[in-house]
């Protein structure tokens, strides 16, 4: 049966693809219908440096997975195991996610399953998938979401940073830096405060929410030298 599983997941990237070469968009795509939901994104983290999104299949999926790379909280900020939020009205959401889950609802996201890629102990990044309404994914959905994320992993360690085709027309996040600016800044905060660089992108997410701004573009200032943290004039 699992095996029988794999194929017709397969059989749907493909259907997806074609007869393009096999990229995120199409498995995500595959996974966004397996699941019932309504977006996906892909994250990864290289060098220890901040995560990136590698594929977003909409603009929502974009914005989600900058709000989890700007807030550092969220479902999908963890990559230790599933994460698995059914409803983010949820009491328990609010209090685990203070800041994340009342932003996520105001973009129209109810419900968010998270699944981390791992090789052993390493984490590599997450596929996230959004659902506007709330509920559980059920069990053929677990399972089909579970074998694509696995299929992602591959596909990642295959292909690295290589650009993804696009779906179809439809709006498509490519692979590769997707803000380099962030490294850019993490690092010229790192020389301008003397500290790490998981310290300095932590002043650098902290100022961007003080701020109700973008960790881009808070980012994209410091790179511009509009901005700097250690109190001197730019």
């Amino acid at each position: 049966m699992k095996e029988d599983r794999r194929v017709r997941l397969w059989n749907e990237i493909v259907e997806h693809a074609h007869g393009e070469a096999i990229a995120l968009c199409h498995v995500c795509a595959a996974a966004i219908r397996a699941a019932g939901v309504g977006a996906a994104a892909v994250t990864m983290v290289l060098d220890a440096g901040p995560r990136e999104a590698v594929h977003a299949s909409s603009q929502l999926a974009s914005d989600m997975a900058e709000l989890t790379a700007t807030l550092g909280e969220g479902p999908d900020a963890s990559s230790d195991s599933p994460c698995l939020v059914a409803d983010l009205a949820a009491d328990e959401c609010r209090t685990r996610w203070p800041v994340y889950a009342p932003a996520a609802l105001a973009a129209g996201v109810r419900a968010v399953f998270a699944f981390p890629l791992r090789i052993g102990g390493a984490g590599v990044g997450v596929m996230t998938l959004y659902r506007a309404e709330p509920g559980n994914l059920s069990r053929d959905q677990l399972a089909d979401a579970l074998i694509l994320a696995d299929t992602v992993l591959g596909l990642l360690l295959d292909t690295g940073r290589n650009p993804q085709t696009s779906l179809d027309g439809r709006w498509s996040e490519q692979t590769g830096p997707w803000h380099p600016e962030v490294h850019q800044a993490t690092g010229m905060i790192t020389v301008q405060l003397g500290v790490t660089a998981a310290v300095a992108l932590v002043r650098l997410r902290a100022y961007a929410f003080s701020q109700d701004r973008r960790l881009s573009e808070v980012a994209g200032d410091v790179v511009a030298r509009r901005l700097r943290f250690d109190g001197s004039e730019p």
